[in-house]
């Protein structure tokens, strides 16, 4: 039975891989496929009478390493120097202030309506603000360079902020000034946590002569992160400083503290493990999306009664994206369609308690969102593939003018 599971799990991670290259071909976003692959399975499974283990319960888990892959693998990415400086603060804002309209928007249109109070409506709710870096920056590769850094920069920035302020809104048992005040001190311990603990990290990757180095200092990351969640600490914030460290690196090299730094070899380093962090991610980015269609429920999928608070939410997303990228002065097409949902969405779904669980705002509507802006980003590449091929070819009448002249 082991043999089996073993090529199982081997023959679906090569066929992820497939999507993943596709993809760019195809424009279809690969979790699409994989949650395909795994309702399938599901599906196949029922058919055979095979006996499948509970994956409920490893889905958070695969969901809490995917999140600390996908944000340290985002956080590396970004460059910040004088020349990003204007499209980190636009994609900053624009992945910030549409996050929280719509998150205390619907939060207080739950109060009023349905006498839900404010900080259970807010926590209900910021699962599905938060823009997946992990579908969108693969699904940008065709883009220009300045679009993809765009997409980078804001579903990343996406993550961070919605992870921090669902943090805040769990925080205590209810939103008070005094409560904010107490999260700010916990949000500036972290970030001190975080200087220090990225700088002894970065100086162990450059100083390590072992040949095993980069599984320890993630293996180190998520440790540092669940014993500061344990502490109720905003625990992304080190994740987020020691990808910034590592990927910024250069940048330091006018401290006095650190010029006689050896920044040659760090930087091979981390070029290295920046590579093991991405094939990290792929792996359980992979599993969770299989895993999380597994354990789809075709009722969930097709839901009427869920549809109107999808769409509902869907809407907003878009209205709101749509107006902020005009304000932004960013090219609509295609960054408008480009605002999928889901692991974050997903995994900060399944961290809300059982009592605080607002029912319309079920695993249907967390489905249907993720499927629908999915599905949306999709269409809107497919149509910016189109645009470019119009751009890129000629007309007959062009090509007998330039023949004539």
């Amino acid at each position: 039975m082991a043999e089996f599971f073993i090529i199982g799990i081997c023959v679906i991670l090569l066929i992820s891989y497939i999507f993943d290259i596709t993809s760019k071909f195809t424009k279809v976003p690969s979790v699409i496929f994989l949650l395909a692959l795994g309702w399938s399975l599901n599906q196949v499974g029922g058919l055979f009478n095979i006996i499948i283990p509970n994956l409920n319960v490893i889905l958070p888990i695969l969901g809490t390493v995917g999140l600390i892959l996908i944000v340290l693998e985002g956080s590396l990415e970004l460059e910040l120097n004088r020349k990003t400086k204007g499209v980190v603060i636009k994609s900053a804002l624009i992945a910030f202030f549409p996050l929280v309209i719509i998150a205390v928007g619907f939060a207080i249109f739950l109060q009023v309506e349905w006498d839900i109070p404010f900080k259970q409506s807010l926590i209900n709710i910021i699962p599905f603000c938060v823009i997946s870096s992990s579908i969108a920056i693969p699904s940008a590769i065709n883009l220009s360079h300045e679009k993809r850094q765009f997409v980078t920069y804001e579903s990343s920035l996406s993550d961070i902020i919605g992870v921090i302020f669902f943090n805040f809104a769990t925080f205590g048992t209810a939103i008070t000034l005094s409560g904010a005040f107490y999260f700010s001190g916990q949000f500036l311990l972290m970030i001190l946590i975080s200087i220090v603990a990225s700088l002894v990290l970065a100086f162990l990757l450059a100083k390590i002569d072992h040949h095993i180095k980069y599984g320890p200092i993630i293996i180190l990351n998520i440790l540092i992160y669940q014993i500061s969640k344990i502490y109720h600490l905003p625990a992304l914030i080190f994740i987020l400083f020691f990808g910034l460290v590592l990927g910024n690196i250069d940048e330091l090299k006018n401290l006095k503290m650190l010029r006689k730094f050896e920044f040659t070899k760090l930087n091979r380093e981390v070029k290295h493990f920046k590579d093991v962090v991405i094939e990290a991610t792929f792996i359980v980015r992979t599993l969770f999306f299989i895993v999380f269609g597994f354990v789809l429920k075709t009722d969930d999928i097709i839901n009427k009664d869920s549809l109107v608070w999808s769409v509902s939410i869907v809407i907003s997303i878009y209205l709101l994206r749509a107006f902020f990228l005009k304000i932004g002065k960013m090219d609509l097409q295609p960054l408008f369609y480009i605002a999928p949902r889901g692991l974050i969405t997903v995994l900060l779904f399944l961290s809300i308690t059982p009592k605080d669980r607002f029912p319309y705002l079920n695993e249907s509507v967390v489905i249907q969102v993720i499927l629908i802006t999915t599905f949306i980003m999709m269409i809107g590449l497919i149509f910016e593939k189109k645009i470019k091929t119009e751009v890129v070819k000629p007309s007959n009448a062009e090509l007998e003018s330039e023949v004539a002249e």
